[in-house]
């Protein structure tokens, strides 16, 4: 099993149902503030969870669940869910969909997520990945206080017309034009910046998800697009 220590944490693939189960009730503690219960849906079955401990307590403080496939199987994924995502059939090779990322809401080390990217890193690697995608998040389901965030998106990050998702569900929020604002960047959150600075690109509108309370955006990484400086500082923390 492919395990990753660096510092005070280690990043390892959930082993066996309890794994999972701790996965799940840390994600409704993050995305809800739940102290019990699970969140989970029909896609844990089909995906790879990867769990951040503390080492010298075995406490969980992040996860995530990946789901590899191809472009002829986009359509399976969990983003395909609102997302017109037709036009990814034609991409060629390996694809790892990114989902649930959460971080446990009384750890804000640093070092946990750069351990949880650095896992990412060797699974992306091992695997031969070549685009890595998935939805990411603002929080609540009003846009308003976005429009800055989301002008900015659609000027400067928007996904190539020949991968661009397309409006598929009821509820969105499409991105207008407006003037820049030096504001735009303190809202958008952390995941997505790694994303942007990546090299990622997004979708031109955000779907409002009333059950998880929040808008989220489309992104996309073609890892051959990743700046080189970037490639070697993953690579480097991912040892």
């Amino acid at each position: 099993m492919l395990i990753l220590e660096r510092g005070r944490y280690r990043a390892r693939f959930a082993d066996g149902k309890a794994d999972i189960g701790a996965s799940q009730s840390l994600r409704k503690l993050a995305f809800s503030g739940a102290l019990t219960g699970l969140e989970c849906d029909n896609f844990d079955a089909q995906c790879d969870h990867i769990l951040v401990e503390e080492i010298a307590s075995g406490k969980l403080v992040a996860s995530y669940r990946l789901m590899q496939m191809n472009g002829a199987d986009i359509g399976q994924s969990y983003s395909a869910q609102f997302y017109d995502l037709g036009a990814l059939t034609n991409f060629k090779g390996p694809m790892l969909e990114l989902g649930r990322f959460c971080v446990h809401p009384d750890h804000s080390d640093p070092e946990i997520v750069r351990v949880a990217w650095a896992m990412m890193t060797r699974v992306v690697d091992g695997q031969g990945v070549t685009m890595l995608f998935g939805c990411s998040s603002f929080a609540g389901c009003d846009g308003a206080p976005y429009s800055d965030a989301f002008s900015l998106l659609k000027a400067r990050h928007l996904a190539p017309d020949q991968w661009r998702p397309l409006v598929k569900a009821d509820d969105v929020v499409i991105f207008d034009d407006a003037t820049l604002s030096h504001k735009a960047l303190r809202v958008i959150p952390p995941l997505l910046r790694t994303y942007l600075a990546m090299g990622g690109w997004v979708s031109d509108h955000a779907v409002v998800d009333r059950d998880m309370n929040t808008l989220h955006v489309f992104v996309g990484v073609e890892i051959a697009a990743i700046p080189e400086g970037r490639k070697r500082l993953l690579r480097a923390v991912a040892g």
